[in-house]
């Protein structure tokens, strides 16, 4: 386990409990003592923790963790999430693209279809993102055009958001906007945690043509605090096969295609 998953499970045992000793951590990572104790004292000097004598206590920080500790979580699951939600796109499309970790899979699935580049009289294929992470990976793609929103930058999940991003994301028109949430409901739609991602992520939803969901089976039936969308405004849910069959219906009767990766 390298020191990101480390840190990530402890901030998760963290949430879980709210207080952790040393030796705890130790015997439920399966590591040295000393270790944990470089890893409290680090994640102490970040602010993500408050280190105590023999452990550690939560720090009001798990509810939104930065996106450099989620990675490890569902990684698989994400991977071929992000592989059928790439597949959904074609040749020439300008496509929205919000951040996290699932959208990350899916800028990745996106790099690496060379059809997506086209030729030199068909039209381009344009992503539009938020998100400086998800600029990055499609960089290596020359010939795709990538259109970053301004606003200021949350470290938590490398967005953008803000008036600035709002403004250009209103002069656009996207034939379809893929966007991972935190959580998705029949009755509530789709939601984020932060409220400046989740205004980001409902304008692309208003210049969308068609809006595609792509989320893990632990974001399905949850809520968070700013809605994005309702769910009449969705046509596809992207998710891994841990969602049960209920959800799974639940979602087709309220009129959402669920693509099961």
């Amino acid at each position: 386990m390298d020191r990101y998953a480390r840190w990530n499970t402890l901030l998760e045992l963290l949430t879980e409990s709210g207080r952790v000793t040393v030796e705890e951590a130790a015997e439920r990572l399966a590591v040295s003592q000393a270790t944990i104790r470089r890893d409290f004292d680090q994640l102490a000097q970040q602010q993500m923790i408050t280190r105590t004598r023999g452990g550690a206590v939560a720090n009001g920080v798990s509810y939104d963790l930065p996106l450099r500790y989620k990675t490890a979580k569902h990684s698989a699951e994400k991977q071929r999430i992000g592989a059928a939600a790439a597949a959904l796109v074609d040749p020439g499309m300008v496509v929205g693209l919000n951040g996290g970790t699932t959208m990350t899979e899916v800028a990745r699935a996106l790099a690496v279809r060379p059809e997506l580049a086209g030729n030199a009289d068909d039209a381009q294929f344009t992503v539009v993102t938020n998100a400086l992470n998800i600029a990055n990976e499609l960089l290596v793609r020359s010939r795709m055009k990538i259109v970053v929103a301004g606003g200021v930058v949350r470290p938590q999940s490398f967005e953008l958001v803000g008036p600035l991003g709002a403004n250009l994301l209103r002069e656009v028109t996207l034939d379809v906007a893929l966007l991972g949430v935190d959580a998705l409901d029949v009755s509530l739609g789709a939601a984020a945690h932060h409220e400046g991602e989740a205004a980001m992520n409902s304008l692309m939803v208003g210049q969308a043509r068609r809006v595609v969901i792509i989320a893990d089976s632990s974001k399905l039936g949850g809520h968070a605090f700013a809605r994005i969308c309702p769910i009449d405004r969705i046509d596809t849910l992207v998710t891994d096969s841990g969602a049960t069959p209920e959800i799974v219906s639940a979602f087709e009767y309220a009129g959402v295609r669920v693509i099961v990766a």
